[in-house]
């Protein structure tokens, strides 16, 4: 059996923690050079390098944030240890790192989310939003926990993980009452030639839009193209065209935004999956949000 030197591993981790192998030294009451040769033995111990340079700076490598992420969950569990044995309590709360990628709906996010709150245990959510190939770049470096999108991770990517669906619903019309009082009657013929505010024409839910329209006959007038959910959202909040979001979170938007549903379809399906490192999700919180997906979130309204 290989052990590992934690006396080696404590110094790595508090070179990470302070920035540089200055402020560590410092730390730890020991000259730069101590420091550094012990740095260079647990990289021959590794047989990795766990710093590269960057100028005149040390950088971590892709290995060196691997071991970081592990050596922070080794020291703080010693910590935990140590408050149990003195009866102090927990050194603080269970910790989520939440990747999203933008095309997620703000509302089905926070209802994803919404179960890791609800833990006997506090979890501290910290929740990072962009575009899929950096966050799954993150997640491979295990920076993240998980990764919450709407298209499955691709074979083209070189990174070891799994899907696992969430759910999927259909997808409901919204619009401003002048927009959709008119359109509701003869839904979803009422929508040729109406104002429309589409995702762009490289996302998964634009694709499947085309060609549903492309089959009922419809031919919007497109006004608008984001890539910003967000942003199409609030377009359509103030008018400019019809829009669209899934039916599971039908009532928020409604609510939320002043709008009426003109019409829904269970033609077009949204999937939402979470990807993470492990076949079988093991993180207590992510469980929670998988548990509550499949059992009360993903329910639907009648479609056409």
């Amino acid at each position: 059996m290989e052990w590992l030197n934690y006396h080696h591993l404590f110094y790595f981790w508090t070179v990470m923690k302070e920035g540089s192998i200055t402020a560590a030294s410092s730390k730890l009451s020991l000259a730069q050079s101590t420091v550094s040769a012990q740095l260079s033995t647990f990289e021959e111990s590794l047989g990795a390098k766990l710093f590269k340079r960057a100028g005149r700076n040390l950088e971590p490598t892709d290995m060196g944030h691997l071991v970081y992420r592990y050596a922070d969950e080794i020291f703080s569990l010693g910590r935990e240890m140590m408050d149990a044995l003195r009866g102090r309590p927990a050194t603080g709360p269970l910790s989520l790192k939440v990747g999203l990628v933008d095309v997620v709906p703000k509302l089905v996010a926070r209802k994803l989310l919404e179960p890791a709150g609800k833990l006997p245990d506090p979890v501290r959510l910290i929740c990072h939003e962009g575009k899929d190939e950096p966050l799954l770049a993150d997640l491979a470096l295990h920076k993240l926990d998980v990764v919450l999108t709407d298209t499955p991770l691709r074979s083209s990517l070189s990174i070891k993980a799994y899907n696992h669906l969430l759910g999927e619903c259909g997808v409901s019309f919204f619009g401003v009452e002048k927009l959709a009082k008119p359109r509701q009657k003869n839904f979803p013929h009422s929508l040729d030639q109406s104002p429309m505010l589409l995702p762009m024409a490289m996302s998964t839910l634009r694709g499947m839009l085309d060609q549903w329209f492309e089959r009922i006959g419809v031919r919007p007038l497109i006004i608008g193209e984001f890539d910003d959910n967000a942003l199409l959202t609030v377009f359509g909040q103030a008018g400019e065209g019809i829009f669209m979001a899934p039916t599971v979170i039908e009532k928020e938007v409604e609510l939320q935004y002043q709008v009426q549903v003109i019409g829904r379809t269970s033609k077009i399906r949204e999937k939402f999956y979470a990807i993470s490192v492990e076949r079988i999700i093991r993180h207590p919180a992510v469980v929670a949000i998988s548990d509550a997906a499949h059992r009360k979130l993903f329910f639907e309204p009648d479609c056409d």
